[in-house]
């Protein structure tokens, strides 16, 4: 039996290109590429400070966003249940 692995790279590719990355992810890719970045004048530095503080609430905030919709989805669910 032969093995077609360029067949399977394929599928393998289209596959990871058609599921977007999370917020959880895509924060901390920003935030990793802010921390190695050093700011050449006192205006840069102040800016990448405010900037790394802005992804903190966004992280904050998001992880919020994410218990409220993991709750509402529980409460919907017991309604439908009770409703059928």
């Amino acid at each position: 039996m032969k093995i077609d692995f360029d067949a399977m790279t394929r599928r393998f590719l289209m596959g990871e290109s058609k599921s977007k990355p999370s917020i959880k992810a895509l924060v901390e890719s920003v935030s990793g590429m802010l921390e190695n970045m050093r700011g050449k004048t006192q205006k840069e530095s102040r800016q990448l400070s405010v900037a790394q503080q802005h992804l903190k609430e966004i992280k904050t905030l998001s992880r919020r966003l994410e218990e409220r919709v993991f709750k509402l989805e529980e409460e919907l669910q017991i309604l439908e249940e009770n409703r059928g």
